[in-house]
């Protein structure tokens, strides 16, 4: 019970909307989890959908493995949710070298048949359950997966779940095309052991002297937000943002708390120091920077919280953001994980905004033609570009692969394809039925997360 009223307390003092939290009596919950899983709003969006999907917590344990050093349960294999209600579309978006996925031979692609031989698309509320617990696997869980290979033909194969670590850069390149020297950046996390090899790659970048940035987010969903501030400075560099040494810089992003906390509301500035996060202190190496006025976006559904950021920042300093795939998931809101008896909380505690004050983006940024986006930029969620369905027939990183053909074609002409391929499938387009599957939920990947930052000295 003690813990109970700490939660009330916690919430109904730092909650963005603490005043829509309906107050229940604590004793009437037969668990903790069920409990702050009521402490949120129910409201919703302008377009409908449930304004906080956000509410979560961990054991300790698990934030500890995943802050620290990317691990998470998995079975190696990032599913991409194209349609979540029946009939329910899951593909494999792509997978971890060495994990059980990969040793069971999954490929991008490959959608989900059935599950324990239980049709993707069931109904029962059993039958979801059981879908659900299989997408969301603990460590040593098994479960057979029924999938449908790109050329068509069957395969079942068993997964064994486990402590699976992450890789935020999975790629990066440099092409020329039509004399310009194109960078390309897959990038799928904000988290602490990313930071290395993100600057590795904007070092080359900056040697190679990239004129154009292809940055690949398109399922990330977010994570710190001190590090998607670090990215946007490698992007923008110090004559866009002003952030150096003897300069505070301009604003990455205003943090916005609710009425009880406005002495807290603070501008946060673009990172263009080195951290070491075991410390949590900033450290004297300066980050590489490659100086951009413009950058093209990949983007899906799954592009959420700290990967909008970005956008948003960039977007707040002038600098041109060209966003290529479709609508982001919108998450213009953060939290702080608090830990309480073994358990990590990570309520929605303030909203963003950039430089310019706009942060109204709770439906996502929306791709649009240059032409029918007439208002300043930085100040509207709708950004110049082209809505193209994500290519699950390519790999990743191909100039083939339709997003990424889609940017260097609007970099060459200005101009969206006539039309998306019929290999590209667009996200949540079909005739959707019935209850929705769980998309699982780590705060690392799916947040916007602050983590305090000292001065070395």
């Amino acid at each position: 019970m003690l813990e109970k009223l700490w939660l009330r307390s916690f919430s109904h003092e730092t909650y963005l909307w603490y005043d829509e939290i309906p107050d229940q009596n604590p004793s009437t919950f037969d668990s903790i989890k069920a409990y702050f899983n009521s402490l949120k709003t129910s409201a919703t969006t302008a377009s409908g959908k449930q304004k906080d999907q956000f509410h979560f917590s961990e054991s300790y344990e698990d934030y500890k493995k995943e802050s620290q050093s990317g691990v998470s349960a998995s079975y190696g294999v990032r599913w991409a949710f194209v349609n979540r209600t029946p009939p329910r579309v899951i593909r494999v978006a792509y997978i971890q070298e060495n994990s059980p996925a990969a040793q069971a031979g999954l490929e991008r692609g490959d959608t989900i048949a059935a599950i324990d031989g239980i049709d993707i698309s069931a109904t029962s509320s059993n039958e979801l359950a059981a879908i659900n617990n299989a997408l969301i696997p603990q460590a040593g869980d098994s479960h057979t997966f029924t999938l449908l290979k790109n050329n068509g033909s069957i395969n079942e194969v068993s997964l064994i779940a486990g402590d699976i670590a992450s890789t935020p850069v999975r790629q990066h390149q440099v092409t020329t095309i039509n004399d310009r020297r194109v960078g390309y950046l897959q990038f799928d996390q904000f988290i602490s052991v990313g930071q290395r090899p993100l600057i590795e790659a904007f070092e080359v970048f900056a040697q190679k002297n990239v004129s154009e940035l292809v940055l690949d987010l398109r399922y990330n969903g977010g994570g710190l937000i001190n590090m998607a501030s670090q990215l946007a400075y490698m992007i923008a560099g110090p004559t866009n943002t002003g952030a150096g040494p003897n300069n505070s810089g301009r604003v990455f992003s205003n943090t916005v708390y609710n009425d009880k906390r406005t002495a807290e509301n603070r501008a946060m500035g673009f990172e263009y120091r080195v951290i070491d996060w075991e410390e949590q202190v900033y450290t004297d190496e300066t980050l590489p920077s490659i100086n951009l006025d413009r950058v093209y976006i990949l983007t899906t559904n799954s592009t959420c919280s700290a990967s909008e950021l970005v956008i948003n920042a960039l977007r707040g300093i002038d600098v041109d953001v060209v966003m290529i795939g479709a609508p982001t998931c919108g998450k213009p809101y953060g939290f702080f994980p608090t830990a309480n008896c073994g358990q990590v909380y990570y309520t929605v505690q303030f909203r963003s905004e950039n430089a310019k004050g706009f942060g109204d983006y709770a439906d996502g940024f929306l791709p649009v033609p240059s032409g029918q986006n007439n208002v300043e930029l930085g100040l509207s969620n709708r950004v110049s570009g082209c809505t193209v369905g994500d290519d699950f027939s390519r790999a990743l990183g191909s100039p083939d692969e339709a997003l990424f053909a889609a940017a260097l074609n609007y970099m060459n002409t200005g101009q969206c394809p006539q039309k998306t391929a019929n290999r590209a499938i667009q996200g949540a387009s079909m005739n959707a039925y019935g209850p929705a599957i769980d998309i699982p939920m780590h705060p690392l990947r799916n947040g916007a997360v602050t983590l305090p930052i000292k001065e070395s000295h």
